[in-house]
Parts: C-alpha cells; structure tokens; sequence
C-alpha cells in the first residue's frame, strides 16, 4: 500500500522514520499494510485482536508522519514565503508555532516555516526512545496518549493547509486520489480512537462527513 511506488513523487520533505525490521512494530505496519490493501479502511483502523493500544497508535503515527512527509514534498515548491505568509487551513483558520520547549510563546509565521518546525519536532518525538519504544517489552511512558494526540492533531493542520491552500497544485500533479485517500485514512484512524478534539477539525468539517457518508 506504498501510493507512491513508482510515480514520480518520492521526494520527501524530511527523512523518513523507518521502523526496524524484524521488531513487533514492523509486523503490526505489515498487518495495517494488508488490511488497507482490502480496500475496507474502517476495519484497517481497527486494534488487531490482543495487541497493544499504544504499539497500534505508535506505529501509526509513525506511518502517517511517512505520508504527509511525502505528500507535503510533492508541494513544497508552491508552499514559500510569498505564496504563503502565514500558516493556515482557509481564510478563517490560521495557526501560530510553539512546541513549549524552544518556542514556548506561539509565533507567527510563514506556512514552510510552520510546517518546518512542526515536522522536526514531531520527528524528535518519534526519535525519542523514551516516548516512542521501539524494543520490545520497553514500556509506553504515562503521558504516551497526549504525546501523541497532540502530533496527530498538528499532522492534521498539514493537510488542511494542503487542502486549502494547494489543492490546484495537487491536482495538477493528479495526486488528489493519492491525498483523499490517506487524508480518509487518517481521519477514520483519529475517529476510531477519538485522539482529535472535533473543534480541530473545522477547518475540514465539510470534507470528513462527505468522506464518512461514502462508507456508510
């Protein structure tokens, strides 16, 4: 279920975070892989019988961060500073960074520099072996949940941003079918397992229904 294999968009806009081979991680990936294969993306989000909530949402989260890498690299020449001063999803909705560490007061800026700082620092989360195990039997801290709610609900402002901003660009490079699909997955991922406050998700309110009302 690689959208991208041999189409011509493989660049990505930050590295991408692989999960070790041969680890627990990687057969539940292989397992969300084959199930997203069957076409059913309400049953692929669904936790695999006796396995970890945590380990599910991780593994994940990592893939997620994989894609909207890849679909933001595919934009990103029409994602600049002139094009897009601010960061935002629509005329109502802008967003300023802070990551509560570096930037603990929310600054405004530039939509590549916004999803620049976002990127890197969900990457370091993801890093973080002490957030993000990724050997076996290394337990999930408390604070996993929230940890990673919170990227998936900054990953999410990535794809309004695209949605709102770029969607000509992406459907000049015909990868609409490619964003709509891992956009679904996504939301039904976050929905199965309520890890995104609905307020969130306005700037793309109209789009989820229309993507769940196909599947009902």
């Amino acid at each position: 279920f690689s959208f991208v294999s041999g189409s011509r968009s493989s660049k990505t806009f930050k590295p991408k975070k692989n999960i070790p081979e041969g680890s627990h991680q990687y057969e539940l990936l292989k397992h969300a892989e084959a199930t997203l294969g069957s076409g059913n993306l309400r049953q692929a989000v669904m936790l695999p019988e006796g396995e970890d909530l945590n380990e599910w949402i991780a593994v994940n989260t990592v893939d997620f961060f994989n894609q909207i890498n890849m679909l933001y690299g595919t934009i990103t020449e029409f994602c600049t500073e002139a094009s897009c001063p601010v960061m935002s999803a629509g005329p109502r909705y802008e967003y300023h960074w802070a990551d509560g560490t570096n930037i603990k007061k929310p600054i405004k800026c530039s939509a590549p520099k916004y999803i620049d700082y976002l990127m890197t620092w969900v990457q370091d989360q993801l890093d973080d072996e002490t957030l993000f195990p990724s050997k076996i039997g290394v337990p999930f801290p408390k604070n996993f949940m929230s940890v990673a709610k919170t990227i998936l609900k900054r990953l999410f402002r990535v794809y309004a941003h695209i949605y709102h901003q770029h969607f000509d660009s992406v459907m000049r490079l015909q990868e609409e079918a490619h964003l709509n699909t891992s956009f679904k997955h996504f939301i039904f991922f976050v929905q199965e397992f309520n890890l995104i406050d609905r307020r969130e998700l306005a700037p793309l309110q109209e789009l989820i229904e229309k993507l769940g009302s196909k599947d009902r």
